[in-house]
């Protein structure tokens, strides 16, 4: 079902209450959000789809988790709104609404289009959450990055811009995350990576040490680094690390990061090559890392590669990890299923438990997948599934089904193709990992969309290694195929 909401109520940000729609899995979902605009075509005559959620980014602290999403998602890149739906009792009940201030959709005044790459963080120290966005104009032109702030999760500000760099700039690919470690020499410091695509998808970060109230201008790395999807990580020592897709030659994981509080930045590092099986079925997707960190400071890394599969047929979920940042891990195989099954795995939402560290290092792993990796928008069925270890990724459970399976015309269709996220995410809170999601189902017969913001119902527990499969590790005899579209078409 479709709830409506007055521009009014939108434009004030209020928070409003959802009722909770259950949609039937092997793991029960609750819906959390729908996409409530009616707007039928961009200025310059560009098709929004309605009834479409996409892309949701989540972040838990304490009992509170809050997640947010584009809503009404445009063709050719961004959304009507960033909506925003909050649990602030460890995943019980959620409200949602959207934010203010954004876009020319919710307040008139506004010179933007669209909206953008939603990412959440939080401010301990400060007591402020934060989604970070990229307003867009109808001409694509990205200019700044928007920071809208919450004491609360349910209450949000017009949102403040964080400054650009000298010369050109047209910013894809925003990720926040803040220092909540008291102990850190940085304690409330909160930084958002972003790229550059007027100056070839350049590597920069932001920091604010104030709640987010203000920005530094953002800085490179003295090589100056280029990619796109940074996800930052902060350690308990207070420095940063953000694995990122690098597109300087062979298109690679990478890292760089900041041991100041992100004054200066160190020059990326390598992770490991990507192998990638362009995915069928004409759906947005590409190797985007996911990146989480656990209570001692050791970074995890996800992303979809084939490497490990003999011809480069489908893809699994790898991860690698690191102390330090600077030295990681031999690339290793989630295995959710068998080396030559013929299952493609990709957009991982990688999390967590920061309540846990080293070899009891618990993580959990949502992702969508083709049963079958050969198919086609007719015939691909799209389902998205989790999967857990307790042991810091040594040995994982068995798939837990989470949605499944779509149509691939039930979801909002752009430049790049079917979308339900470049990317999507998964939270701990009191120790059961919360998925976020989009799911699609059938809709009416004038507009066969309706694809929504779902999570979990209750949360999911980590299985203990008992019942875990074996972490695939080894060089890989996957081959390559690279096909990623970098800049700001990823919007």
């Amino acid at each position: 079902m479709k709830k409506l909401i007055p521009a009014a109520a939108l434009a004030a940000g209020v928070m409003l209450a959802w009722s909770g729609t259950v949609l039937a899995a092997q793991a029960a979902l609750t819906q959390i959000s729908s996409d409530p605009f009616t707007d039928t075509t961009a200025v310059d005559g560009v098709a929004v789809y309605h009834a479409t959620q996409v892309e949701p980014d989540t972040f838990a602290f304490g009992s509170t988790i809050v997640s947010a999403f584009q809503s009404g998602r445009f063709h050719n890149g961004g959304a009507s709104d960033i909506g925003w739906a909050t649990s602030p009792n460890g995943g019980k009940s959620w409200k949602h609404g959207f934010l203010p201030g954004l876009t020319s959709q919710v307040d008139p005044t506004s010179p933007f289009e669209r909206v953008s790459d939603a990412s959440v963080a939080f401010d301990a120290k400060h007591g402020v959450w934060m989604i970070s966005s990229i307003p867009l104009t109808s001409s694509l032109v990205v200019p700044t990055v928007f920071v809208s702030r919450s004491s609360d999760g349910l209450h949000w500000s017009n949102p403040v811009s964080i400054p650009p760099t000298t010369g050109p700039v047209n910013l894809d690919k925003n990720w926040s995350v803040c220092d909540n470690t008291p102990t850190s020499p940085f304690y409330g410091n909160c930084y958002t990576e972003v790229d550059n695509f007027a100056v070839f998808d350049l590597e920069e970060l932001s920091a604010s040490s104030d709640g987010g109230a203000t920005w530094s201008v953002p800085v490179s790395t003295p090589q100056h680094a280029h990619g796109l999807g940074g996800q930052p990580v902060v350690q308990p020592n207070g420095n940063v690390v953000v694995p990122f897709e690098s597109i300087d030659g062979l298109a690679k994981i990478s890292a760089f990061g900041s041991t100041d509080g992100g004054v200066t930045l160190t020059n990326a590092v390598n992770i490991a090559t990507i192998n990638f099986h362009s995915v069928a079925g004409d759906l947005r997707t590409s190797p985007l890392p996911s990146a989480e960190i656990d209570g001692a400071g050791k970074v995890f890394v996800a992303w979809e590669d084939c490497t490990f599969e003999p011809g480069c047929p489908a893809n699994d979920i790898v991860f690698s990890s690191s102390t330090d940042g600077a030295t990681w891990s031999t690339v290793a195989r989630v295995p959710i299923d068998a080396v030559g099954s013929g299952v493609d795995h990709f957009i991982p939402g990688l999390a967590v438990d920061m309540a846990t560290s080293g070899a009891g290092a618990h993580l959990g792993l949502s992702y969508y997948f083709y049963p079958n990796a050969n198919c086609t928008v007719s015939t691909c069925q799209l389902d998205s599934g989790f999967i857990s270890s307790s042991d810091g990724g040594a040995t994982w459970s068995g798939q837990t089904l989470l949605a499944g399976p779509m149509s691939l015309t039930w979801t909002a269709f752009t430049t790049q193709g079917f979308m339900v996220g470049d990317y999507i995410s998964t939270s701990f809170i009191g120790g059961l990992a919360f998925p976020v999601i989009a799911v699609a189902v059938a809709g009416t017969p004038t507009q066969n969309l309706n694809e929504a913001t779902f999570a979990t119902s209750t949360g999911l527990a980590v299985a203990t290694s008992s019942t875990a499969a074996a972490t695939t590790q080894g060089s890989g005899v996957g081959s390559s195929t690279r096909s990623f579209v970098v800049g700001p078409l990823n919007r």
